[in-house]
């Protein structure tokens, strides 16, 4: 006889396993979706100096992967999903994290109780970005830090007032961003890129001008990938991108830093 425990068991190990490919978040482990795991893990490597000993939310945590990984350097890490589903992959998965449910429109955290508010691909996906980043200020403590990463519209969606990725509200270019954080009561102190680095461009070259382009076409055409495609997207690692501050408009993602004064 299988007892309440077991079944409790198997389903938790279910949740932990992993979280299914949507197109709204991304996930690690899948050979054809690396590329953009990548490209968004090298963010977190690039600003885990910031979460350094402090307390940190992650608002919007996604698959849980990049909450787990500030857990190595943190005092504490929250993590805050609407989706009740990640949430419960996320305490099933990475119990370091201290996991939320909830709505980014109005944190459930008091004032001025972390240190550091990290918010990666998340702001395009919501309806009301000040007010989240006016939440944001509210829950920082004084000299605390917003991280944020987000498309550039200019390079995602060019030539569109409309996203072209259907779970985005709206993108943004970095004056734009930059406009939203300080109208939030916030200072800017820095404004990078996501870039792609020397191999990266070897592989635009090798697929006809655009590596991105050619794996959304291939993903679009819902058949089997070619395997040289399969090979070059599988073996990308962050080391195939670098954050720049020139250039910020030919950026691919950008990624700023700002300050509660």
């Amino acid at each position: 006889m299988v007892n309440n425990d077991t079944i409790r068991d198997t389903a938790e190990n279910a949740v932990a396993q992993a979280l299914p490919l949507t197109g709204e978040r991304t996930v690690p482990g899948i050979a054809e979706e690396n590329y953009w795991f990548r490209r968004h893990e090298v963010v977190y490597r690039a600003l885990l100096s910031h979460c350094t000993g402090r307390e940190v939310l992650e608002a919007g945590a996604g698959e849980g992967y990049g909450a787990d990984m500030i857990a190595d350097v943190a005092n504490k890490v929250i993590g805050l999903d609407y989706d009740i589903s990640a949430v419960e992959h996320i305490r099933a998965r990475y119990p370091r994290v201290e996991m939320l449910h909830g709505n980014l429109a109005s944190l459930p955290l008091p004032d001025e109780s972390v240190d550091v508010v990290v918010n990666f691909q998340v702001i395009e996906h919501l309806w009301d970005q000040l007010q989240f980043l006016q939440e944001c200020r509210r829950v920082l403590r004084p000299g605390g830090q917003l991280l944020v990463s987000t498309p550039n519209r200019i390079t995602f969606s060019p030539g569109r007032d409309t996203p072209l990725n259907p779970f985005h509200t709206r993108e943004l270019n970095a004056a734009e961003l930059t406009e939203l954080l300080e109208q939030a009561g916030l200072s800017v102190t820095t404004m990078t890129g996501v870039h792609h680095a020397a191999s990266l461009r070897t592989l635009d070259a090798k697929h006809g001008g655009s590596f991105i382009d050619a794996q959304i076409e291939r993903a679009l055409a819902g058949e089997p990938w070619p395997d040289d495609l399969t090979a070059d997207v599988s073996g990308i690692t962050i080391a195939d991108f670098e954050l720049r501050e020139d250039d910020i408009d030919a950026s691919l993602d950008l990624v700023a830093i700002a300050v509660r004064p």
